[in-house]
């Protein structure tokens, strides 16, 4: 869906932002939205379509633990109210919000390990107070028996990759063995994969995406943050846990089951990928799917990584 230019005047009106709105270049894509750059008489915004609608008592909860974040110095976007306070507008045909917009160079898990260690460090010392449960997305499994049926319609189905995926069965539920549900504690970013810890053109960093934002473990999100920008570097490792602990990170990672919130939330990823394959109406919206699919079978979260990471934190 594109923006029109009615819903830019009213995006720049009901957001203060200026005058003279206009787009720049093409959308951002993610899973849940596309990320719009709007130009105006005041400088340049980021107004980001939700391709589900959300509710305004929870977008105010996430925006104001950001609010917290860059208040403490963690490097973040800007959050943009309306002129009456509210972070969501109602379009006619979409849900809007809006931030200070941010340049920001492609997703990249070879950032520098220091400068990644000490970022989470400071989003963790926030000590933010998490309301509500952990979310099941981050600590159940999808399970054996869901796995087979879903390898089964792939394979029906003719998914080029099924046989792939397949191969990879008894490595996903032994890890989903590992799991461990951690007790409700602090507001966590939980989303701190690469597509949104991202480099900026002066060398810093800028963390994007703080929607999925709630109670978690900072174990289990720094072990994930190793994951992620580590697994093919024992050193980088290192250096990412040094740099996360001398910057007052509370967390530690001490054991496989430290990795809870990544193996499950990397399951549930492939499983929704897959379905999503399975049920696309467009080749493009298939193209995209098998696209996410791949890149876990490029880089698969395995207990060897695992291990290799543990050999140099512990």
């Amino acid at each position: 869906m594109a923006l029109s230019p009615s819903n830019l005047d009213e995006i720049a009106r009901c957001f203060g932002l200026g005058e003279g709105a206009r787009l720049i270049g093409t959308p951002a894509r993610g899973e849940l939205g596309q990320v719009w750059k709007i130009e105006t008489s005041t400088g340049s915004w980021a107004a980001k379509e939700l391709f589900e609608p959300g509710s305004e008592v929870e977008a105010a909860r996430q925006a104001a633990f950001q609010e917290a974040a860059v208040s403490a110095g963690v490097p973040a976007p800007g959050i943009v109210r309306t002129v009456d306070g509210r972070v969501l507008l109602d379009l006619e045909d979409c849900q809007v919000r809006v931030y200070a917009w941010v340049d920001v160079e492609p997703p990249d898990i070879n950032l520098d390990p220091a400068s990644v260690g000490g970022a989470v460090a400071a989003i963790h010392r926030l000590g933010y107070p998490g309301e509500g449960p952990v979310h099941p997305w981050y600590v159940e499994p999808v399970g054996a028996e869901a796995w087979d049926a879903l390898f089964r319609k792939l394979a029906r189905a003719g998914n080029p990759q099924g046989v792939r995926l397949a191969e990879h069965r008894a490595e996903i539920c032994a890890l989903e063995q590992l799991l461990s549900p951690p007790a409700p504690m602090p507001q966590l970013h939980l989303d701190l994969w690469a597509d949104n810890v991202r480099a900026t053109p002066d060398g810093g960093l800028c963390i994007l995406d703080w929607e999925n934002a709630g109670t978690g473990d900072p174990s289990q999100e720094l072990a994930l943050v190793l994951a992620e920008f580590c697994s093919e570097s024992a050193e980088r490792a290192a250096s990412l846990h040094t740099a996360y602990v001398d910057e007052g990170g509370p967390g530690r990672v001490r054991g496989p089951k430290d990795f809870s919130m990544a193996i499950a939330q990397l399951g549930h990823i492939l499983e929704w990928q897959c379905k999503n394959w399975l049920r696309a109406g467009s080749p493009e919206a298939r193209q995209h799917a098998r696209d996410a699919i791949e890149e876990f079978l490029t880089r698969p979260l395995t207990r060897g990584v695992i291990e290799r990471v543990l050999d140099r934190v512990i």
